[in-house]
């Protein structure tokens, strides 16, 4: 079943579209009947219009960008992860997936009619030049971005390797707009990065699923053991702060890692091929250790969904804070002429029946990033902050707010305050889990 998913939750342009988990899907022929007939009357109201703007608009039209302009503004009423992609843009989604594309490193969605920020990915002209979450994107290049549709952002901030775009942001604590030159490039995205930490604990960070991930994780592991001399790690952080998400199949792989058996996520949709189970299974190099993964606004999709997991089969401790909320699964369908509809078909569960769409996963132990409350300090964007989200389906009431640790505040404004508390929570393992 796994391989009839056809790939990516994330699409990492420029900026980047915020995306879903793609599952592969085949067209289907419009159902003939009471409701066709009503279709093909209202598609007679859109000729109509059609004839009308090119027989009288000012300027000469093409017929082309009137339909596709057509297919995108209907797409885009419907939710904010459903678009629809020319050839050009689907070529490149193609290529994006494999961790390598055009562009300065963000990753945004639009809220408030305006462009915006979710995540800044680690080590691209973006995040280094200081871009953050929540930053709204008022100008791009001296153009006012207000109304805009996602993939209109795109087009403005894509460009040359080289060549600088300038970005007029907004974000809270401002008293102006600020201007951002940044430069653009080559973004090749590390999915996996690893160190040991002192005292025998390992490091993972997963900054986005591509197609290598769950291989790289694997030489990861290895090597984190090969640290130890063959000697078991005394516990391990996986972190997934800012991971966007990616591929929904390597999310699975992941989260498998860390399981032995047991549900990872299930899919629902309004059909009965939308809906799929995806299960753990023991493994003789699965990681059985101590695990606490980090988790913050800008985790999003696959990573909701290993958390989720990892969380509902009480196989780690998560840590940080409430993540972003993206559980809607969008399905690529590939049309004639090269180009492509992106439609959200479904959501995902975890393992509990839990809805992450617009509620994200409460992690079992709140810590802030940032203790010192009186510096620069954003409002982080979540799913349901946005337009036409669709409402999460819990089947359970969502677990209550878990309650901020009291922490030494000494020097927190030069430390990486949450991996530190991960650190002394895998060394508190046992009074922890003992207490569950």
């Amino acid at each position: 079943m796994r391989a009839k998913l056809k790939l990516s939750v994330t699409i990492l342009v420029v900026g980047v579209f915020f995306l879903g988990v793609l599952v592969g899907a085949q067209e289907k022929r419009p159902a003939r009947g009471s409701e066709s007939k009503e279709i093909y009357e209202y598609l007679k109201t859109f000729s109509d219009v059609i004839d009308i703007v090119k027989r009288n608009y000012v300027d000469t039209t093409q017929d082309k960008d009137l339909v596709y302009n057509a297919i995108k503004g209907m797409l885009e009423s419907l939710d904010p992860h459903s678009s629809f992609m020319t050839p050009d843009m689907y070529k490149e989604m193609q290529t994006e997936t494999k961790g390598e594309f055009g562009g300065i490193g963000i990753e945004i969605t639009i809220k408030d009619g305006f462009p915006t920020v979710i995540t800044a990915i680690e080590d691209t002209p973006a995040f280094k030049a200081g871009m953050k979450s929540a930053d709204q994107i008022i100008r791009i290049d001296g153009k006012a971005t207000k109304g805009m549709g996602l993939v209109d952002v795109v087009k403005l901030i894509r460009g040359q390797k080289g060549k600088p775009v300038v970005l007029t942001v907004v974000r809270e604590g401002f008293t102006a707009p600020k201007d951002y030159s940044i430069v653009r490039d080559i973004i090749v995205v590390r999915s996996v990065k690893h160190r040991m930490l002192d005292d025998d604990y390992g490091y993972v960070r997963i900054t986005q699923f591509q197609e290598k991930t769950s291989r790289d994780l694997d030489t990861a592991l290895k090597d984190l053991r090969k640290n130890e001399k063959g000697k078991a790690l005394k516990g391990l952080v996986v972190d997934l702060r800012n991971d966007p998400g990616g591929l929904l199949d390597q999310a699975v792989d992941v989260s498998d890692k860390f399981m032995s058996d047991g549900l990872i996520t299930y899919i629902e949709g309004r059909k009965a091929d939308q809906k799929m189970k995806f299960f753990a299974k023991k493994k003789d190099d699965d990681y059985a250790g101590p695990l606490v993964v980090l988790v913050n606004e800008g985790s999003a999709s696959g990573s909701e969904i290993v958390a989720g997991a990892l969380q509902d089969s009480k196989r780690a401790i998560i840590v940080g804070t409430k993540t972003f909320g993206k559980g809607s699964v969008q399905t690529i369908i590939p049309l004639g002429d090269g180009s492509a509809v992106r439609l959200t078909t479904a959501k995902y569960f975890t393992p509990k029946g839990r809805s992450i769409q617009a509620e994200g996963i409460q992690p079992d132990i709140v810590v802030e990033s940032e203790m010192a409350k009186k510096r620069e300090r954003m409002t982080p964007i979540k799913e349901s902050d946005l337009e036409r989200h669709l409402q999460g389906d819990n089947k359970k009431p969502a677990a209550p707010e878990a309650k901020p640790q009291g922490v030494d505040k000494k020097n927190l404004e030069e430390e990486d305050f949450q991996l530190h508390m991960a650190v002394q929570i895998l060394k508190s393992w046992e009074a922890l889990r003992g207490s569950k």
